[in-house]
């Protein structure tokens, strides 16, 4: 349950949700860390990186705005797509406002954008009031002439509340996005302390910075059918942490592939992670690893609970 905080003057303030959705790999989690202003949505070049909803917030002047970044909406296969998939459309429920963002580098419109497009235009069918913007990311990597092509293509599918062009990677655009963005939300008090980043609990965060770190290295579906999950955080005396974590792969083969040759995959992998969460947390890391088999882990309800996601979506 949200918790709302009291703040000095509740009418002086505004508080609300803005989801962020798009086909995979469109920039939403780039765009979230840069307005947060730290990571706290994983990012890798590989489709399908987010499994769950992850909210960040961020703070402009007396408004807070609380970024639900979800899945990327692809056309589903296997039943954790399509959980990933509907966890993406739940985060539109509870958003003021929905954004949608386009990867304008792409030579054409993409199927999953007309899609997720046609899949808007029934939603405002039925609540018209719920408003949807379109963001243009990557503008520093078209020209000007298919940026204008690519938004009178999307605008003449769908009128949108409002459109930005923008490079979540560098944050050109960024601020008015922002600006708006504030003045859409509604008159509350702040829903979370100004001071938070995420409603992401720190052992989710060491499990995700580590499945990242694995996403980077492994290839091909590998990255895929394989889950982490921190077993134990424990707090040192000298200020450091002991993190133990779990990944899981779906075959018993893939755990030599995960280790690597005397373990070394696993070590340069488990280094690199441990590095990002020291600099993340501000403190000394311990971080010990284990590959385990779990058969058919992406069909075990426990672990899209864990996700906070739909077993049976």
């Amino acid at each position: 349950m949200t918790t709302v905080l009291q703040t000095p003057s509740n009418l002086a303030t505004r508080a609300g949700f803005a989801a962020l959705i798009g086909a995979p790999n469109a920039g939403k989690s780039t765009l979230m860390n840069y307005i947060v202003g730290a990571k706290v949505s994983i990012v890798t070049p590989k489709v399908q990186t987010t499994r769950s909803r992850i909210r960040g917030i961020a703070m402009f002047g007396e408004s807070q705005i609380i970024f639900v970044d979800t899945p990327g909406i692809f056309k589903p296969k296997r039943r954790l797509d399509r959980a990933m998939v509907h966890a993406a459309w739940q985060g539109t429920d509870e958003a003021d406002v929905t954004l949608l963002l386009h990867d304008s580098a792409r030579t054409s419109l993409d199927e999953e954008t007309e899609a997720i497009i046609k899949q808007i235009i029934k939603i405002k069918d039925e609540f018209p009031h719920r408003k949807f913007a379109l963001i243009l990311n990557k503008i520093d990597l078209t020209n000007p002439e298919n940026l204008l092509g690519r938004a009178s293509q999307l605008t003449q599918i769908l009128e949108f509340e409002k459109i930005f062009m923008i490079s979540a990677e560098k944050g050109k655009g960024v601020k008015d996005l922002v600006k708006w963005l504030a003045d859409q939300m509604p008159q509350s008090p702040f829903l979370f302390d100004p001071e938070d980043l995420s409603d992401l609990p720190q052992r989710q965060l060491a499990a995700e910075i580590l499945r990242e770190k694995l996403f980077m290295n492994l290839h091909q579906e590998l990255p895929y059918q394989l889950t982490v999950e921190t077993d134990s955080w424990q707090e040192k005396d000298d200020g450091s942490a002991e993190i133990h974590a779990s990944i899981y792969v779906a075959r018993e083969g893939h755990r030599g592939i995960v280790l690597g040759k005397k373990g070394q995959s696993m070590r340069r992998i488990g280094q690199s992670a441990r590095l990002e969460l020291e600099a993340m947390f501000e403190r000394r890391i311990h971080l010990f690893t284990h590959v385990k088999y779990r058969k058919d882990w992406m069909n075990d309800p426990d672990r899209y609970r864990n996700w906070d996601l739909e077993f049976n979506a």
